[in-house]
């Protein structure tokens, strides 16, 4: 409980410290850029809550790919503590999120301000619409986070992928970066309110092209970048093959806003 508390106060605190300086350097009219404080102000963040918790983020695969040019990287999702963990590993980078955190005070309206990019999953226009401000984004030279379960999971064994994120990689015309995140659920599980130090490992995978794929080739390229997830998950995490493999087969089925190619 120590812990919790103390990193409860460290996620109160930084949000504090580094929202409002955020918040002040874009009152004040200063430009985003390489070095500013809409890049520094997140690691900040992250690495004052990952300290708090005692938390490692270990970087594995190719490290070079989270640098220089644009990229869409997808990685599966199980606790809170991914989000801290991925600004650790990665350069600056705008991430898509759901539309509720844009609610919470001060953390909403900074995420913004450092390059979040809000979808409304209720609402097929305005998620069309922040889509396509993520395309323009990447294809202006800046990556982009998308976590395609959607929600967190309990384990983790990959669930459905929604397919907007591949429409939105294939609508940029830049290549997909899998990202395996394995450990944060021992730090923080879905729906636990508690903190526990460990070892996280964002491990990332070769990337997969879109170039010259178009909006039919969705299914195809969401597929191939899962299978590419559960096999790194299965060979270097040991998650249950069946459990995989049976998750898998579980398509789920949702209405997408469809983006222009």
């Amino acid at each position: 409980m120590f812990r919790t508390a103390i990193t409860f106060i460290a996620l109160l605190l930084g949000t504090l410290i580094f929202g409002s300086l955020v918040l002040l350097a874009q009152l004040f009219g200063i430009k985003p850029g390489p070095g500013s404080v809409y890049e520094k102000a997140p690691r900040w963040w992250s690495w004052w809550l990952l300290r708090a918790a005692g938390v490692k983020v270990v970087l594995r695969g190719d490290d070079s790919l989270v640098k220089g040019a644009p990229r869409v990287f997808i990685a599966n999702h199980v606790s809170w503590f991914d989000i801290p963990a991925m600004i650790d590993a990665l350069p600056h980078y705008g991430f898509v999120a759901k539309r509720e955190l844009e609610k919470i005070p001060l953390f909403g309206p900074a995420a913004r301000a450092v390059g979040v990019i809000y979808i409304d999953r209720e609402n097929r226009k305005a998620a069309f619409g922040a889509y396509e401000d993520a395309a323009k984004r990447i294809r202006d030279g800046h990556p982009v986070l998308v976590y395609p379960e959607g929600t967190r999971g309990a384990e983790y064994a990959l669930r459905p992928f929604k397919k907007g994120p591949f429409v939105l990689a294939i609508s940029s015309g830049a290549p997909i970066v899998p990202v395996v995140i394995h450990g944060t659920i021992e730090v923080n599980p879905r729906d636990e309110f508690r903190a526990s130090p460990g070892t996280v490992y964002v491990h990332i995978l070769e990337p997969i092209p879109t170039a010259g794929l178009s909006y039919d080739d969705r299914d195809a390229l969401a597929e191939r970048v899962r299978e590419a997830m559960a096999e790194c998950l299965r060979t270097e995490y040991g998650v249950d093959p069946a459990l995989v493999a049976r998750e898998a087969r579980a398509v789920r089925s949702v209405p997408e806003a469809r983006l222009s190619t």
